[in-house]
């Protein structure tokens, strides 16, 4: 059983930056970060792999946006730069069952409680 707590979300203006992070317990294999803006489907965000070699961006967020892990402490991290209003969201880091860059909700099979990120414009 792996339980995830985020952690790092806030109000800031456009053009601000933030540091999500996603303290994990348990082992954990590959991890990403979604959001849920409000009247939208939950979406695909960023994802590392289990090895930390490999990550992946929905197009939105490329160049903006960092995945990073920290084996250490067992946790994943999402530095979001140059944010945007359209960055609005509920933002949840999962667990994957794979080693690989799992972009699907599917392939996740554990999930923090969420983490608001509010940018005003």
């Amino acid at each position: 059983q792996v339980q995830l707590v985020e952690s790092g979300g806030g109000l800031v203006q456009a053009g601000d930056s933030l540091k999500l992070s996603c303290a994990a317990s348990g082992r954990t294999y590959s991890m990403g970060w979604f959001r849920q803006a409000p009247g939208k489907e939950r979406e695909f965000v960023a994802v590392i792999s289990w090895s930390g070699g490999g990550s992946a961006y929905v197009d939105s967020v490329k160049g903006r946006f960092t995945i990073s892990r920290d084996y250490v402490k067992n946790t994943m991290y999402l530095q979001m730069n140059n944010l945007k209003p359209e960055d609005t969201a509920v933002y949840y880091c999962a667990a994957g069952r794979g080693w690989g860059l799992l972009k699907e909700r599917k392939d996740y099979d554990y999930w923090g409680q969420g983490t608001q990120v509010t940018v005003s414009s």
